[in-house]
């Protein structure tokens, strides 16, 4: 079955957990004694029924305060498709670990409260999917039961949101109005909402169509390990493995490999399955040539005509992670990107970028935490690397403090 990654995204007690909740109880994805662990908690926090957020408020510090702090994530089935819900949090503090669930997602629910509407968080989150270049959004407005589900209010919240997407880079955009208390069209349609025509939640979600978004054109196989047996029985046996990117591998295919610049075809395409003719997005396989090369960890396999841009200067919108530390010009760091590390160092901070607004700081010197700018780096060896927009895999990196090995910053190449 398809694999669907979504994550969910808004501002604080707008009900993300609750709504993971509300799906995993409503579809019976829940085992009996997880159910009877959760009514014991509520009871015990002297609340009545099931507080369904604590299925996905893991931490101690979460449960006291009531609110999400880490990335939580959590797996279900439906006889459609298989899903990976990250539920990120919605405090200002933790921008980046939103930034974190939702780097891998293939649609983000941007949850909004009826009774406060889009208010800042609601429009900084819902900039950040699209940034991350997250290709299908569904904005939820949730607690409709407080507001009497009054069309009006869904309309105006809906209104509001579309003249601000109509700012960002939205390729897919969907309403639903619910309750995720109540399960008011999260898993089924609900005869409160008799005048919204379009489907629950959950059926969005199994139906949405995700194979398109990948990048089947551009073949980019970045090499993570080389796999030399040194047995008797494999003794001539040289793989090399790692995930494909994007783009689709056959038995017998020219490829270049980057950045020696040598031809071969493939010989072979090897899984934990056994042997396949073909290998796509996001399969994890390896790839044996037919020519012994010299190829090594940090390489990149592609096509001889369609090749990535290679260079040591990127320019990227880069979110800053850290808080101890800020990113200013001049600053070194290492960076990783696909499988490969090199040194970087930010040559120019062009702006910081008000997620709110929209409006560019050209007068900014230094980018602090949750903060996003663009920059330009200098790596101290060459990338293989697309625009961010045409390919996540390949146009994202990290950036690594390496006295503290902490990660600082994620970019997205432009």
């Amino acid at each position: 079955m398809e694999l669907l990654r979504f994550a969910t995204a808004g501002s604080v007690d707008d009900g993300k957990s609750t709504l993971i909740g509300r799906l995993l109880y409503d579809s019976k994805q829940i085992f009996e004694d997880t159910l009877e662990a959760l009514e014991r908690s509520t009871m015990l926090r002297g609340e009545e029924g099931m507080n369904l957020a604590l299925l996905t408020d893991g931490l101690r510090a979460e449960r006291e305060q009531g609110i999400t702090i880490d990335v939580a994530y959590r797996y279900f089935a439906t006889p459609r498709r298989k899903f990976i819900i990250a539920d990120t949090p919605g405090h200002v503090q933790y921008t980046r670990n939103m930034v974190t669930g939702a780097s891998t997602a293939d649609l983000a629910l941007i949850l909004v409260d009826a009774r406060k509407g889009i208010i800042e968080q609601s429009r900084r989150h819902a900039f950040l999917a699209s940034l991350l270049g997250v290709p299908h959004l569904v904005l939820c407005v949730n607690k409709m039961d407080l507001v009497d589900y009054d069309q009006d209010v869904f309309e105006r919240i809906k209104a509001e949101f579309r003249e601000f997407a109509a700012k960002l880079d939205v390729r897919d955009l969907q309403f639903v109005p619910m309750s995720a208390l109540k399960g008011d069209n999260v898993v089924e349609r609900s005869a409160n909402t008799p005048w919204y025509e379009g489907t629950s939640l959950l059926h969005h979600l199994e139906e949405v169509h995700i194979a398109s978004d990948r990048n089947l054109i551009d073949c980019r196989f970045p090499v993570q390990y080389v796999i030399r047996p040194r047995d008797d029985n494999h003794h001539d046996y040289r793989g090399y493995a790692g995930q494909v990117a994007s783009g689709s591998y056959r038995v017998g295919d020219d490829v270049v490999i980057l950045p020696s610049g040598f031809t071969s075809t493939i010989a072979s395409i090897d899984t934990a399955d056994g042997p396949v003719d073909e290998a796509v997005p996001p399969m994890s396989v390896t790839i044996r040539l037919s020519d012994d090369l010299d190829v090594s960890r940090g390489d990149m396999l592609c096509r001889p005509n369609n090749q990535p841009n290679i260079g040591q200067d990127v320019d990227a919108m880069l979110c800053w992670f850290n808080e101890r530390s800020e990113l200013k010009p001049g600053s070194k760091y290492a960076l990783k990107h696909t499988s490969k590390w090199a040194r970087g160092l930010v040559k120019d901070l062009h702006y910081r970028l008000d997620v709110n607004t929209l409006h560019r700081d050209e007068t900014a010197t230094s980018l602090s935490l949750n903060e996003i700018g663009r920059v330009t780096l200098r790596t101290t060896a060459p990338l293989f690397f697309d625009d961010y927009r045409r390919n996540r895999a390949t146009g994202s990196f990290i950036l690594v403090d390496e006295a503290t090995n902490d990660t600082v910053a994620a970019g997205m190449i432009l």
